[in-house]
């Protein structure tokens, strides 16, 4: 079983046909950094799932959603704390495997194309995107000695800011080293960037790091912790997950 979580970077690995991966993030908590206003949000994660489902030995289609979120917003007035919760996004995604998934021991090498789309759910509950978005990323997976794993992301991601103004490209990469200590313990690091984001704060990057653990061959328990490095980024952000195959 090869899973898409816990770090961001995605796998250029399938589901086989016929069978279903749930891989959920069973809880996760975010701090951010103050926006040019000075207020700092505290962010709950519940359950955001995401459901893969083997279509063919090298496609497969992805269902992610979050059935609960919360936020808190401190301003610089304790007064105008505001709360927001309900439904996250739905993102429909496509995977299709280039080459590796069955060839990786040999080859050493796996690639992948993953477009998807995000479609929001309550557009004025403060926890769902307000406008449909959508991209496609590249992963690519590389062996390498003595028990280490490299995965790399590039990517892209057409953004709305607002009703007023129109979509702009955002443009993702991640890469993210991975140690097998044993067949069922492993740990990763990984660095995140998203460049033109239209914050007025920057780009934003992040440094992770985690750890998974298969109790079986169809079960994975993980956790990890995100750090944001600039101003846009998030301050904190840990977490805690699970996987199945069926």
């Amino acid at each position: 079983m090869t899973t898409d979580r816990p770090d961001t970077t995605e796998s250029p690995f399938t589901v086989d046909a016929g069978h279903v991966q749930i891989e959920s993030n069973l809880f996760g908590y975010a701090r951010s950094r103050p926006d040019e206003e000075g207020a700092v949000t505290d962010a709950f994660e519940l359950a955001t799932t995401n459901i893969r489902i083997g279509l063919t030995n090298n496609t497969e289609v992805n269902l992610v959603w979050q059935p609960y979120g919360m936020a808190r917003t401190r301003q610089l007035n304790p007064a105008d704390t505001l709360r927001d919760s309900g439904v996250g996004g739905v993102d429909i995604r496509g995977k299709v495997n280039l080459w590796g998934n069955d060839t990786f021991e040999k080859t050493g090498s796996a690639l992948a194309l993953l477009p998807y789309i995000t479609l929001p759910t309550d557009e004025d509950n403060g926890i769902s995107p307000e406008h449909v978005e959508g991209g496609v990323i590249v992963p690519l997976a590389l062996a390498l000695p003595h028990n280490f794993g490299f995965g790399l992301n590039g990517g892209v991601t057409w953004v709305r800011s607002d009703a007023t103004a129109g979509y702009h490209a955002e443009y993702l990469a991640s890469a993210s080293l991975a140690y097998e200590w044993s067949d069922r313990l492993g740990t990763y690091y990984e660095v995140t960037a998203t460049f033109n984001t239209e914050d007025v704060r920057g780009d934003i990057v992040i440094l992770a790091t985690g750890v998974t653990y298969a109790v079986t061959d169809n079960l994975q328990l993980d956790a990890g912790v995100n750090f944001g490095v600039t101003s846009a980024a998030d301050r904190v952000n840990p977490f805690v997950g699970v996987s199945r195959r069926f």
